[in-house]
């Protein structure tokens, strides 16, 4: 199997794959296909209940698309919901990651999807509760919004994220959720909850927040609809 991304910021994702070979993909993804690909759409792998909690709890399709070649030479086209860059994250046994949920655009077919609960202290991002647990051997593809970013994280280096901008952490690293500074600084300073994580480990995150847009457009929204006013961390005053 063989890949190219291109169209940064607007990436799609191009898999060519020869007789046999496979990509797993997520509903909806499909932009094009070249050659003689055969399309098997299911329910994800483990049984009944665990891909009821995948696609209830972690936010993703009941079903993905297997594609697989039955000839040499196929392609297919991927693209994902956010606007944005298109980042192939390899995993190995023993080196797994967890994934922000509704990123996940597709992976090779030996990847196994699950989601990872870690409670109310260690498993909130953004205000997600659950997020998705990727392990096996081969790539996983995933979509953010804005441009992506990735940092090596040495033993004992830290790093504290905002969660609506983290998009994927190896799960070897050691990471904590906590409240960004006290309660002023929460509610004025417009931030919520960080992720403080600890190396070793390898982080990605995007430069956009998918939050602050949803807000901007409401905010504007309530503008045009309700007269004037002044907008201060996060609230409005005024007519």
């Amino acid at each position: 199997m063989r890949f190219e991304i291109t169209k940064s910021p607007m990436s799609i994702l191009e898999v060519r794959l020869d007789k046999g070979q496979g990509i797993r993909a997520e509903g909806g993804s499909l932009v094009y296909m070249m050659g003689n690909i055969e399309i098997d759409t299911r329910t994800r792998q483990g049984g009944f209940l665990k891909y009821l909690k995948v696609a209830t709890l972690g936010g993703e399709s009941f079903f993905v698309n297997d594609f697989i070649a039955k000839e040499d030479g196929c392609a297919i086209g991927l693209t994902g919901r956010p606007i944005g860059d298109i980042v192939q994250i390899p995993v190995t046994n023993g080196n797994g990651f967890i994934v922000q949920s509704n990123v996940f655009t597709a992976c090779s077919i030996d990847i196994e999807i699950d989601t990872k609960w870690q409670g109310f202290t260690k498993g909130i991002f953004g205000s997600e509760l659950f997020m998705l647990k990727v392990t096996g051997n081969g790539d996983v593809f995933v979509n953010a919004y804005g441009g992506m970013i990735k940092k090596e994280l040495t033993r004992g280096e830290k790093m504290t994220l905002d969660n609506y901008h983290l998009v994927a952490l190896s799960e070897n690293a050691d990471y904590k959720v906590t409240k960004f500074g006290g309660l002023k600084s929460t509610i004025l300073g417009g931030e919520g909850l960080v992720t403080e994580i600890t190396g070793p480990g390898t982080v990605y995150f995007q430069t956009k927040n998918l939050k602050e847009l949803r807000d901007l457009l409401a905010i504007r929204q309530t503008g045009e609809t309700s007269g004037s006013g002044i907008s201060f961390g996060g609230f409005k005053f005024g007519t």
